[in-house]
C-alpha cells in the first residue's frame, strides 16, 4: 500500500499524516470550534452546579447533605467513563462515539431540567456524567490527528480555553441563573446548545478513511470487549471518586462507609494495573506510561488541574465565609482571571509552536507558585479588587501550562495512540482536580480547627489586649445589649480571623506541591513544537 504523504516535525524528527484529520474539505479551524462547543458545555457543567445545591435542596425538599449527591453522581460516572472513552472511540467509532456523548448530555441535561425529585436527578445526573466522560477525549484526539506539529499548539490552546476558562465562568453563570431564574435552568441551558452542536458535528466533522481502516485492522478478529477491565476501572475509579468526595463530609476513617469505598478503590487499582499490562487488547493502554515523556506530562497535567479546581472552589469560598459575598459576586470575583486566560491563550499556543515547551512550562509552574504565595498573604479586610487581581495574576499563567502539556504529550506516540492518551491526559486533569479540591477541603477543616483552638486561647482575663478590648467594646455598645453581646462579636471576629489563616495555610501548601513538581519538566524530552505522533501511516 501506498504511503501517505508525511510531514517532518523539525522538533523532534516525528511524522505526521493528514490522514486521520477530521477536517475533511473544511477548514481544521472551522472543526476547532464545532467539536470544541460541546466540550465547553460538559467543562462547564463540572461547576456550574456548584452554585445551586441550596436552591435545588429547597425545590425538593431536601437536605444540603442529599443535594451534594447530585455532585457526586455526575462526577463518579464522569471518572468511570474517562478512561475508556479512547476505547470507546476506536470500537464505535470517532465521531459516533462523539454524537452519541453529545446526545446523551443533551438528553440527561433535559432530564435534570425536569426532574421531580431527587432520585430522578441523582439517575439524570448519572448519565449525564456517561455521557459528558467522552467530548474532552475525543476532541484532543481529534485535534492530535487534524493539525500538522507546528499548528498544534494554536489548536490546543483552543483547547485550554474550554478547560480553563469553563470552570472559571460555572460558577458566575450558575449564581446568576439562580439569582435571577429557577435552579432547573442550569441545566436546561445545556439542551439548545447541545442540540446545535449535534448538528454541527454530524455536518462538518469528517470521519477519515484512515481512521475506519485502523479499526479495522484493530478489530478485524472481531470485537473483544475486556470486561474485566472495564469492570475494574468502574470499581477503582469509581470508589476513589467517591471516596475523595465524600470523605470530608463524613469524616474520613472513622466512617466505615469512606474506609470500604478506599479499600475496594485501592483493590480494584493495583489490580487494574497488573490486569492492563498483561491483557493483549485493554480497555486502557497503561503501557504508554513507559513512555517518560507521557508519564511526565501526566503527573504535571495532574498538577494543573488540582492547582486550577482547587482554586476555583476555594476563592469564591474564601469570599463568601470570610467578607461575606454572594454566590454572584464570588463568582464575579473569578471573571477577571477567565479574561487574562482568554488573552493569554493565543500568546500561549504560538509559542509553543517555536520554542522549546520546556521554556514554557517551568517559568508558568514558579508563577503559579509566585501566585499562590500572593494569596497567602491576603487579609480579612481585601476589596474586591484584590482577590479579583490575585486571581488575574495565576490564570495569566494557565494557558502556558494547559497548551503546553496538551503539545507536548504526544511526542513519540503513534497516530494511532491518540485516542488512548487523550483519555489518559483527561483522567490526570479530572482526577487532580478531585485530589486539589478534596486537599484544600481538608486542609482547610484541620486548619480552622487548629486556628481555632490558638486564637481561642488569647481569650481570657488574663490577657492585657483582651481586657482594653472588652472595655472599649463595652463603651461602644453602652445600654444596647447585655453583658454578652462585646464577647459575641470578639468571638465572632476571632472566627473570622480563624478562617482566613486556615485559607492561607491552604494556598501555601499548593504552593509547595507546585515548587515541588516544577522540576519534572527538566526531564521532558525537548521540541519546539508538540511532537507529533509517529506511525500509523500505511
Amino acid at each position: 500500500m501506498a504511503k501517505t504523504p508525511a510531514k517532518a516535525d523539525a522538533g523532534g524528527g516525528h511524522t505526521w499524516s493528514p490522514s486521520r484529520s477530521a477536517a475533511g474539505k473544511y477548514s481544521p479551524w472551522l472543526i476547532v470550534a464545532i467539536i470544541s462547543i460541546p466540550t465547553f458545555m460538559e467543562v462547564l457543567d463540572t461547576s456550574i452546579a456548584n452554585v445551586a445545591l441550596d436552591h435545588i435542596s429547597g425545590g425538593l425538599s431536601i437536605t444540603t447533605d442529599q443535594a451534594t449527591w447530585v455532585l457526586t453522581s455526575y462526577l463518579v460516572a464522569n471518572a468511570i467513563v474517562i478512561p475508556i472513552s479512547g476505547w470507546l472511540s476506536d470500537a464505535i467509532g470517532r465521531k459516533r462515539y462523539f454524537l452519541l456523548s453529545i446526545a446523551l448530555f443533551t438528553l440527561a441535561s433535559l432530564m435534570c431540567g425536569l426532574a421531580p425529585n431527587i432520585a430522578t436527578l441523582v439517575v439524570a445526573r448519572v448519565l449525564q456524567g456517561i455521557g459528558g466522560g467522552g467530548l474532552a477525549p475525543v476532541e484532543q484526539s481529534i485535534l492530535a490527528d487534524t493539525f500538522p506539529p507546528k499548528q498544534r499548539g494554536m489548536a490546543f490552546a483552543a483547547f485550554a480555553i474550554v478547560v480553563v476558562v469553563g470552570p472559571v465562568l460555572g460558577p458566575t453563570l450558575g449564581g446568576y441563573i439562580v439569582e435571577y431564574s429557577s435552579w432547573h435552568w442550569v441545566f436546561l441551558i445545556n439542551v439548545p446548545v447541545g442540540i446545535a452542536a449535534w448538528f454541527l458535528v454530524e455536518t462538518f466533522v469528517d470521519e477519515p478513511d484512515q481512521v475506519k481502516k485502523d479499526r479495522d485492522e484493530r478489530f478485524k478478529n472481531g470485537l473483544t470487549i475486556d470486561y474485566v477491565g472495564v469492570a475494574l476501572v468502574a470499581l477503582g475509579l469509581g470508589f476513589l471518586e467517591l471516596t475523595f468526595d465524600r470523605g470530608e463530609r463524613e469524616d474520613w476513617f472513622s466512617s466505615g462507609f469512606i474506609v470500604m469505598s478506599a479499600i475496594i478503590a485501592a483493590v480494584s487499582l493495583v489490580t487494574l494495573v497488573i490486569w492492563e499490562l498483561n491483557h493483549k487488547d485493554p480497555v486502557i493502554d497503561l503501557k504508554l506510561l513507559k513512555n517518560r515523556n507521557f508519564a511526565l506530562t501526566i503527573g504535571v497535567m495532574g498538577v494543573t488541574g488540582m492547582i486550577l479546581f482547587g482554586t476555583t472552589q476555594l476563592i469564591p469560598q474564601m469570599l463568601q465565609q470570610v467578607l461575606g459575598y454572594s454566590s454572584l459576586d464570588a463568582g464575579l470575583a473569578l471573571t477577571a482571571g477567565g479574561l487574562a486566560t482568554l488573552v493569554m491563550v493565543p500568546f500561549a499556543g504560538r509559542l509553543s509552536g517555536l520554542v522549546d515547551v520546556r521554556f514554557l512550562l517551568f517559568p508558568a509552574l514558579l508563577v503559579q507558585a509566585f501566585a499562590l504565595w500572593n494569596m497567602s498573604h491576603l487579609t480579612a479586610d481585601i476589596a474586591f479588587s484584590d482577590a479579583a487581581f490575585a486571581r488575574l495574576f495565576q490564570a495569566m499563567a494557565l494557558p502556558f501550562l494547559f497548551v503546553p502539556i496538551n503539545a507536548i504529550a504526544y511526542v513519540g506516540l503513534k497516530q494511532t495512540q491518540t485516542a488512548q492518551a487523550s483519555s489518559l491526559l483527561n483522567v490526570s486533569r479530572n482526577l487532580g482536580g478531585t485530589i486539589g479540591i478534596c486537599f484544600a477541603q481538608t486542609q482547610l477543616a484541620g486548619g480552622l480547627q487548629r486556628h481555632q483552638s490558638e486564637l481561642t486561647q488569647t481569650l481570657n482575663p488574663l490577657d492585657p489586649n483582651y481586657n482594653d478590648w472588652m472595655q472599649k467594646a463595652t463603651s461602644v455598645f453602652g445600654g444596647q445589649g447585655d453583658a454578652t453581646t462585646p464577647l459575641a462579636v470578639l468571638y465572632s471576629q476571632m472566627q473570622r480571623q480563624a478562617t482566613m489563616l486556615a485559607f492561607l495555610d491552604v494556598f501555601r501548601a499548593m504552593m509547595v506541591v507546585v515548587l515541588v513538581v516544577a522540576p519534572l519538566v527538566l526531564f521532558m524530552r525537548s521540541g519546539k513544537t508538540g511532537g507529533a505522533p509517529s506511525g500509523g501511516m500505511h
